[in-house]
């Protein structure tokens, strides 16, 4: 159903069984995916490509123009995937010169006010709370989920499976598996029960806890570490996952909390 009431540009792309409420505001240079609903208020800007079954809430704006004072007008894109659900208010920018697109997953949940800056790539199944905030060309993981009033600083990465806090302000690179709390952000432990929930096995769980007691725990250097990780755990998908972020970050890992213990 489309109502009368709605803006639609005649260029716009719309798939089938889309729903498209009073008031919504859909420019040309769109795409919508079969099945999509768009609620009243909506506006769903040049450059947005919207998968299938998509829900773009009432304030919500996809594909609005990068708050970048080097962007020039380029022509790039959003890409939500399908499934995603982007509630009220909720902004994600579309891209710059710097990747051209804005990408977030499949199955994502944006709640309320969160925002998604210009260049993200957010993956599969991730979840932000209300109010977080990623800016520019920030990397999110697949099953990340960011609690109320997160901010994620520029060019940062937050691993996949990752649990943060509510409030926490990020300005290091969060690596996967890991729970992070406090300020500064500091890792306190893995997302155990996330990890369970999503069919890791004890073992692979028991391997990732061994692996960052030694980066996380032993007081050495994240570099030794890692090394020290590479020599004495068998090469697995997991190890090999953990220790490539450490050692690719160049914004710096989050540092332990002190005290802990797991």
């Amino acid at each position: 159903m489309i109502s009368p009431l709605a803006y639609i540009d005649p260029a716009a792309k719309i798939g089938e069984g889309v729903t498209i409420e009073p008031f919504a505001y859909i420019q040309g240079k769109v795409v919508i995916g079969d099945g999509c609903h768009i609620f009243q208020n909506a506006s769903v800007m040049d450059g947005a490509i919207l998968g299938k079954n998509c829900q773009v809430h009432s304030g919500a704006v996809v594909s609005g123009i990068p708050q970048d004072l080097k962007f020039r007008g380029e022509e790039t894109t959003a890409v939500i995937g399908d499934n995603t659900v982007i509630r009220e208010c909720a902004t994600v920018n579309r891209g710059t010169a710097a990747r051209g697109v804005t990408t977030v997953g499949r199955n994502c949940l944006l709640m309320a006010y969160a925002h998604v800056g210009h260049d993200c790539v957010v993956g599969d199944n991730v979840i932000l709370v209300n109010c977080v905030a990623l800016a520019g060309e920030v990397e999110v993981g697949d099953y990340a989920i960011l609690s109320g009033h997160v901010g994620v600083h520029q060019f940062c990465r937050v691993g996949s499976h990752v649990m943060i806090s509510g409030g926490t302000m990020v300005a290091q690179d969060i690596p996967h598996f890991a729970m992070v709390a406090h300020q500064p952000p500091s890792y306190v432990g893995i997302n155990a029960i996330g990890l369970r929930r999503r069919g890791f096995t004890s073992e692979q769980i028991t391997l990732i806890q061994d692996i960052n007691r030694v980066i996380f725990q032993s007081g050495m250097r994240y570099s030794a570490a890692c090394d020290k990780v590479e020599a004495e755990f068998q090469q697995s998908e997991i190890r090999d996952l953990i220790i490539s972020f450490i050692r690719e970050s160049k914004r710096g890992v989050c540092k332990p909390y002190r005290g802990i213990s797991e």
